[in-house]
């Protein structure tokens, strides 16, 4: 028989908020509600009858609180088997009730670790009963249901107010599901704050399943597992797609290298068109300038309000996504003439410090590229150093390089992206790509600077950018050949630092 009637609950939870209603609906239907002290007073404050972990154990709670619930008698009514003669012959033995459902939350230990508490707060807040009491309701799944986080107060209210106090296995199953997913984020939560930055083992857990509508493309399927809404009010539009997802990390995590007015235009997850200037909208000009052809279906990203006029101007144009800190009102009336546009509003980072990616049959993990180079870091190469505005726009162009596919060239002129050439198998290839690029556009080159995000294994490079009137290079150093490079450049005026840090990105 797969129908169970809930006849007896354990309830020892944290959060009560939401509890209230579960815990009158199961008196209504004849439920007897046993609970640990804190919880005890909740449930007699609603008027309503409960029995003590105390009385039915016969020890009250010992050791500052840590040892409540672990006892037999506890477990057994737990874990007790019903179809089972000899746990119903033992469970009588011993004067062991069932058990039918479990109502348990943990000790908040991230939150804790959160707050910079120290370690002996945090230790306490590892929970141990609790733990032990979703462990065993959810494996006893065929007999007993588990709620084990506050998440899934709902569910277990749907589920009373359609059928009273009887559950079929399937429910138990699902809800059993859930506690080990609750249970099993909670020791990682724990396993990674002892690990520290060990690597001792590669152990995360993300709730919050998002299915996509399908993933890279219409054949693959896709999930987004993580907190959008914590980074991001969507105001308007279709949903977010696995692409767009892809997309928007990227536009973060370019428009993050900018403290002045600055708009990306990005597509497939590359800058086509990027300017910093002293209004958005001068900004969102000149970006768009860059690559007209690329901004269209492209993602919009700025890292200042946006106005009635720059909604206007960028209104003109068919994007999917745009992301901004602040949207004026009359702005978003521009913006929402299309219905399915994105529309995001920035609320915070939120980015993780590290990326995974896996492949053949593991993870790869790494630390975020964090590293942003100054003025202070620019190692001058050659006799002729760059003038303030060349220097200027030397960073500027190694920002855009740093999160452009490899092998990447970027071509800057006041803080102006000309064009890039990216993903190419060769330097070489790369640079000439931008360059024809830059030349389609009617971008006068001369003047501009280069960046490349490695070093120069032979003088090709120079050599190139010198005939398309580059005067300024930035670029990691470090090649054996470096010389060739450099003696070209003293020979034609052209000045070259160095960084030391090199940009891949594959």
């Amino acid at each position: 028989m797969t129908e169970k009637r809930i006849k007896r609950a354990l309830i020892s939870v944290y959060h009560k908020e939401g509890l209230d209603g579960i815990l009158k609906k199961l008196h209504e239907e004849g439920v007897r509600l046993i609970s640990t002290g804190g919880t005890q007073a909740f449930v007699e404050s609603l008027g309503l009858p409960c029995e003590t972990v105390e009385a039915l154990t016969g020890y009250p709670s010992i050791l500052g609180g840590r040892v409540k619930t672990l006892h037999p008698k506890v477990f057994g009514g737990i874990l007790t088997r019903r179809d089972s003669e000899s746990d119903r012959q033992e469970t009588e033995a011993y004067q062991i009730p069932e058990v039918d459902l479990v109502i348990v939350d943990l000790y908040p230990f991230e939150e804790t670790v959160a707050s910079g508490a120290d370690e002996a707060a945090v230790i306490e807040k590892i929970d141990i009963g609790g733990i032990s009491l979703i462990r065993a309701a959810a494996k006893n799944f065929k007999d007993v249901v588990t709620v084990a986080s506050e998440a899934q107060y709902a569910a277990l209210m749907m589920l009373l107010e359609e059928k009273g106090a009887v559950t079929s296995l399937e429910e138990r199953r699902w809800f059993a599901r859930e506690a080990f997913a609750v249970s099993s984020a909670y020791d990682t939560a724990i396993f990674n704050y002892f690990d520290r930055d060990d690597e001792s083992a590669f152990r995360v857990a993300v709730n919050g399943p998002k299915l996509m509508r399908y993933g890279e493309n219409p054949h693959q399927k896709g999930i987004f597992f993580g907190k959008f809404e914590e980074m991001f009010d969507q105001l308007h539009g279709r949903e977010i797609s696995y692409n767009n997802l892809l997309d928007i990390d990227a536009a973060l995590a370019l428009i993050d290298e900018f403290d002045e007015p600055t708009f990306a235009i990005l597509k497939h997850n590359s800058a086509c068109g990027v300017a910093s200037r002293p209004t958005i909208l001068e900004a969102w000009k000149d970006a768009l300038a860059g690559d007209p052809v690329s901004a269209f279906g492209g993602i919009l990203v700025a890292n200042e309000a946006i106005d009635r006029e720059v909604a206007e101007a960028i209104n003109r144009i068919f994007f999917e996504v745009i992301i901004a800190p602040e949207y004026m009102t009359d702005a978003l009336v521009s913006l929402e003439q299309k219905k399915n546009r994105i529309i995001l509003l920035r609320r915070q980072n939120g980015r993780q410090k590290r990326q995974y990616r896996s492949l053949l049959n593991g993870v790869l993990i790494q630390d975020r590229d964090a590293s942003v180079q100054t003025a202070d870091d620019l190692e001058p190469m050659t006799q002729k150093v760059p003038d303030e505005r060349e220097t200027e726009d030397l960073l500027f162009a190694n920002k855009l390089v740093k999160h452009s596919k490899s092998n990447a060239i970027t071509l800057v002129k006041n803080r102006q992206l000309c064009a890039s050439g990216t993903g190419q198998t060769s330097r070489v290839d790369a640079l000439k790509q931008a360059i024809a690029k830059a030349r389609s556009f009617q971008f006068d080159l001369k003047g501009a600077v280069m960046a490349s995000d490695a070093f120069f294994p032979f003088a090709d490079c120079v050599e190139l950018a010198a005939g398309a009137g580059i005067t300024a290079i930035i670029q990691p150093g470090g090649s054996v050949n470096d010389n060739l490079s450099v003696e070209y450049c003293d020979a034609h005026g052209i000045s070259m630092v160095k960084t030391g840090v090199r940009h891949f990105k594959h």
